[in-house]
């Protein structure tokens, strides 16, 4: 495939990626939050059936099948319910931030953990990441402890899950890179966090998921967003220019926030979107700290 065309199709999951915070939110509004989520990751699994295909299990290492089906299972769900449970859409956007502190802390988890060659540089870069979450969390007036204390108590399990699920996906990262081999267990994954939720949804109290025309268009696009960005990232990747995506994956935060305001209809403040700045230029630090040693 040519090397362009492969890479476009590359940042086509980046936009697709983007518009998941806005579209779980959408949906878990008329599904619940489990039956929502339960609903996206089957229409996702099964359009991964069809777009990467069902994996040879037996090629997997061991450590790969186990720790990569818990740990994606485990971030998905976390992701999910965090957008879910906000109180409100400006809330869900806020938690779809604090998830993104992902980039930085899998490029330390590399460092800790798979020998990453790096220098001090990754040290302001995270820090950089966590000051942008604390203003995004600081309200219209940007860095506020109290507010920001405030914000975290009107709502723990959804703010504790996002930030749970950040560290969760930066060692899903890190156990894939060092176990993987080429291997890509996606389709899998996907099914199985289809199924644990489904076992959740039957197994404990949840409200009546009411379908509409909105809802359900959301859902679709929600599905088609994991299930072909999956797949347009396994072209980019294996096919493009590495490089060009690594760099654009960081500003994710911004676009996913843009895209989550305009389908949530959910104005976000400046100090919002000055947060969001500081998120990818922490995480574009963390790289350029792994860069320098090349």
């Amino acid at each position: 495939m040519d090397r362009k065309k492969a890479t476009l199709i590359g940042l086509a999951a980046i936009i697709l990626w983007s518009t998941m915070v806005g579209l779980i939110r959408g949906v878990s509004e008329g599904l619940g939050p489990v039956g929502g989520a339960a609903m996206i990751y089957t229409v996702s699994g099964l359009l991964c059936l069809v777009t990467v295909g069902f994996p040879t299990i037996t090629r997997f290492s061991p450590r790969y099948l186990i720790a990569g089906s818990v740990l994606f299972v485990s971030y998905e769900i976390c992701l999910a319910l965090s957008l879910g449970y906000a109180s409100t859409r400006h809330q869900a956007i806020e938690v779809g931030m604090v998830n993104y502190l992902w980039p930085s802390l899998t490029i330390v988890f590399a460092i800790l953990f798979n020998g990453q060659k790096s220098t001090l540089w990754v040290v302001p870069g995270l820090m950089i990441s966590l000051l942008g979450v604390a203003w995004v969390l600081g309200g219209e007036g940007g860095l506020h402890v109290d507010e920001i204390i405030s914000n975290v108590v009107s709502n723990p399990l959804s703010y504790g899950l996002a930030f749970a699920g950040s560290f969760i996906w930066a060692a899903y990262c890190t156990v894939t890179s060092k176990y993987a081999k080429g291997q890509n267990g996606i389709t899998l994954f996907v099914l199985l966090t289809a199924l644990s939720l489904w076992l959740k949804y039957l197994f404990s109290e949840q409200p009546e998921m009411v379908f509409s025309v909105p809802v359900v268009i959301k859902l679709l696009m929600c599905g088609v967003a994991l299930g072909f960005g999956y797949a347009s990232w396994n072209i980019g990747i294996l096919h493009g220019n590495v490089s060009v995506l690594a760099t654009v994956s960081y500003f994710t935060p911004v676009l996913s926030a843009a895209l989550a305001a305009v389908l949530l209809s959910a104005p976000l403040s400046f100090a919002f979107w000055q947060g969001a700045l500081m998120v990818c230029a922490g995480s574009l630090v963390c790289w350029y700290a792994t860069r320098q040693r090349k």
